[in-house]
């Protein structure tokens, strides 16, 4: 279970981003690399989380992220 604040990266290329607006949009998986690292802002029913990327927050399930290490930035 992920919390606020904690900094996960994507497992693979997803095939699309779900936005976390007021009205959710899908965008191209290409806005956010494997490599970088996103923080989570909010936490949302059946394993959904809210990631800040620099592009954007996208809503991601949790089996597709995984947990960055303090030390471990990528």
């Amino acid at each position: 279970m992920a919390s606020i604040g904690d900094r996960l990266r994507l497992k693979q290329q997803p095939s699309y981003l779900k936005t976390a607006d007021p009205m959710p949009m899908l965008r191209p998986s290409d806005l956010v690399s494997l490599e970088e690292v996103g923080e989570v802002v909010a936490i949302h029913p059946l394993d959904i989380v809210a990631v800040r990327f620099r592009q954007g927050t996208f809503l991601i399930a949790l089996n597709q992220l995984e947990v960055v290490l303090q030390n471990d930035t990528g």
